[in-house]
């Protein structure tokens, strides 16, 4: 594989530094040249990793920590950058690839602004395609890049989508483990602390993911983002609960086939596959053991008990604005469940709320739109958090 120049937006993050270590496994600086870092408020981690890779420059989302990361990069010869600003320079520069990795809203505009230069996208933002799905893959259309997911899920479709035989897809399976919920009671779930809802059983994750799996948010976002990644239509997109997370999504056609990609839940699995696209990397990952495995089980969603499904389905139907207005919505009651301001499954009662009161926003037209049903989502989850 030559040499490819890659920028990775959120490499503090879990996402980020297993890009890194694939990074190093697929040769390090004789595979990748590392163009630009980002991060947030951590610069020491976020100067550590750029010294330690060559990185041409560094960005701190946060304007407030220039000084500090300038300070930390001093002697280094790598180029500090802060703000907005700097995200949109470092996606501007010449990059072959970025990892979007960036978490939430805040990776919109820089994500946007590489593709449309024409850099690949290995994407593990879900908001990137649930806030702004049709503006993204036009950017990539017109960029001329490629757009590589990794979230294990979308990958796991990707790698066994058969685009020459798209006439013949029926649907896209999404597995699901279930979180640490899938075998409580309603009643049970309505009383579930913080600390419980982060204990994901497959998974090693942040605090807001976890909680996000937890709820099946997560998976609610999955569902809008398959829509728009692989131009299905809503009724294309399926859940499956698969708690061994052992198949980690599937595709079936028209002949009654059913194409699944299987692996340790071990995301450089899916980070490694992007890089390397459309080659299959040698990675140091847990292999399977079918003797091992013993079974696979696999049973339908409750979306009595898991509502985010139900409205991913909803914001799919009415398609405007309302991925957007569901993911803002989502992110101030997931907050708010986080500072014990509501409850577990209030969080769902809050985001469908919002979204039946701006059920009438058009199609965005450009990310300026997207913004403003994000703010507005957030200042109208945050009343009813309040009341």
């Amino acid at each position: 594989m030559s040499t490819r120049r890659i920028a990775i937006f959120g490499a503090t993050g879990s996402i980020g530094l297993n890009t890194l270590d694939v990074i190093e496994q697929l040769g390090g600086r004789d595979s990748f040249e590392l163009t630009a870092v980002t991060g947030n408020a951590n610069v020491e981690a976020l100067a550590k990793k750029a010294i330690d890779h060559g990185a041409r420059m560094a960005v701190t989302a946060d304007e407030t920590r220039y000084k500090a990361l300038k300070e930390a990069l001093s002697g280094s010869g790598i180029t500090p950058a802060a703000g907005t600003s700097g995200l949109s320079e470092a996606a501007r520069m010449d990059n072959d690839m970025v990892m979007a990795a960036i978490v939430g809203t805040a990776g919109l505009k820089p994500t946007l602004e590489a593709a449309k230069a024409g850099a690949d996208i290995a994407l593990a933002n879900k908001e990137c395609l649930v806030s702004a799905g049709p503006l993204f893959m036009e950017a990539i259309a017109a960029g001329g890049g490629t757009m590589v997911p990794v979230d294990s899920e979308h990958s796991a479709v990707f790698q066994v989508f058969e685009e020459n035989q798209r006439r013949a897809l029926e649907r896209v399976i999404i597995t699901a483990s279930g979180g640490p919920f899938r075998t409580k009671s309603l009643e049970e779930m309505r009383h579930v602390d913080v600390a419980t809802a982060r204990a994901h059983p497959n998974w090693s994750m942040g605090l807001k993911i976890s909680i996000d799996s937890a709820s099946m948010f997560n998976k609610a976002l999955e569902m809008i983002e398959a829509m728009h990644l692989f131009a299905l239509k809503p009724e294309q997109v399926e859940v499956i609960v698969h708690p061994q997370s052992i198949i980690h999504s599937m595709v079936g056609y028209a002949d009654g086939s059913v194409l699944a990609q299987l692996g340790a839940p071990d995301m450089r699995t899916a980070i490694g596959y992007a890089l390397a696209y459309p080659n299959r990397p040698a990675l140091s990952v847990e292999r399977l053991d079918f003797a091992k495995l013993a079974r696979l089980d696999f049973e339908a969603p409750d979306e009595t008990r898991f509502p985010a499904l139900r409205l991913a389905r909803v914001a799919m139907a009415r398609g405007g604005l309302q991925g957007s207005v569901l993911n803002g919505a989502k992110e101030v009651a997931l907050e708010a469940f986080i500072d014990g301001r509501c409850g577990f499954l209030e969080m769902a009662e809050i985001t469908e709320s919002v979204m039946d009161s701006l059920s009438h926003l058009p199609a965005a037209i450009d990310i300026d739109d997207i913004y403003a049903a994000d703010a507005e989502a957030r200042r109208r989850a945050a009343g009813l958090v309040r009341a």
